[in-house]
């Protein structure tokens, strides 16, 4: 039987975006059982993956014991391949017949293919997917309508520098699910995490009691995914959601100001960003620290942003059957 252990994020975000090598490896050996070591806040997302032997979860540790850990318990068996997206101190020890690495590249390169480099994939990267449950599923069908269209957000970050204000959010979603909007008469799904829900208050009590969907601290990451596959529309800040988003298959618009979409936009081809005029170099300049600031999105207007969700649904209803 082969063994493949498959070593990748504790961010949820890069950790999405590492599926779709990891789903080429469960096509291409469908032989192979397969062990998956990712932090705590990503490992719910690798909990349905098919033929999962174990599912290590690597809590930091001081000293970066948490490495040996991973290590001692992987060390008694010989692996057919170790795919390494950490470069983690002494995994090339354990016993393998391949060992692969992703390494850093010297040009600017999304992480998509630069991780699926470590398999010479580079030129045609695998994309991400989530796998969920049946009963992942079957939540989603209880709060997502079938029978409206469902605008999802993710309003909040990682660090607050990151977000949208939260006014913004709501003018948007009033404009695209009103009257005249792309999704009128529709709903409004809010993700996020339960911690979160002080940032996203003043958007939450903008909308309307009868067209909102609070999901916020409600749903795991596996179910957020079914619950997104069941929506029309999702936009949100560059986050992990943002890539749950786009790998559900979702049209899902990204929205960036201090942070990257060369290297993080959502991906796939029924999906799109818009960013801040201001650039990245700008909003962001060397030996700032970018945890140190409130938004620095709101350069970034309502109409512009609403510009690109028109135009990204366009785009996906051309494609639909």
């Amino acid at each position: 039987m082969t063994k493949i252990l498959f070593i990748t994020s504790t961010r949820v975000g890069d950790a999405v975006l590492s599926t779709g090598l990891l789903n080429h490896l469960i096509e291409t050996h469908p032989e192979a059982r397969f062990t998956v070591a990712c932090g705590p806040a990503a490992a719910p997302l690798f909990e349905a993956t098919p033929r999962l032997d174990r599912l290590i979860v690597l809590h930091k540790m001081v000293y970066s014991l948490h490495w040996l850990g991973l290590w001692a318990s992987c060390v008694t068996t010989f692996w057919d391949q170790v795919i390494d997206l950490r470069h983690a101190p002494l995994n090339y020890l354990l016993p393998a017949r391949k060992h692969r690495r992703v390494y850093k590249s010297k040009e600017v390169m999304h992480r998509v293919p630069e991780m699926a480099a470590a398999l010479g994939l580079r030129e045609t990267p695998p994309a991400p997917v989530v796998w969920s449950s049946e009963e992942n599923d079957q939540m989603a069908a209880r709060v997502i309508p079938d029978n409206v269209p469902v605008l999802a957000i993710g309003p909040t970050a990682n660090w607050k520098a990151k977000t949208w204000p939260p006014e913004f959010f709501a003018d948007l979603a009033k404009r695209l699910c009103g009257h005249e909007g792309i999704l009128a008469g529709g709903k409004v799904a809010v993700f996020g995490l339960d911690e979160e829900r002080p940032a996203a208050l003043p958007f939450l009590e903008a909308l309307p009691e009868d067209i909102k969907i609070d999901l916020m601290g409600q749903a795991t990451l596996p179910e957020i995914h079914s619950c997104l596959k069941r929506s029309s529309l999702y936009i949100g800040n560059d986050s992990g959601l943002m890539h749950i988003a786009a790998a559900s298959g979702v049209p899902t618009l990204g929205l960036f100001g201090p942070s990257r979409e060369e290297l993080y936009a959502p991906w796939g081809e029924h999906c799109a960003f818009v960013r801040t005029p201001q650039s990245f170099e700008t909003i962001h300049p060397e030996g700032v620290h970018h945890r140190d600031f409130d938004s620095l999105m709101s350069g970034l207007t309502v109409e512009r942003v609403e510009r690109a969700a028109n135009g990204l649904w366009a785009k996906t209803r051309r494609g639909a059957p």
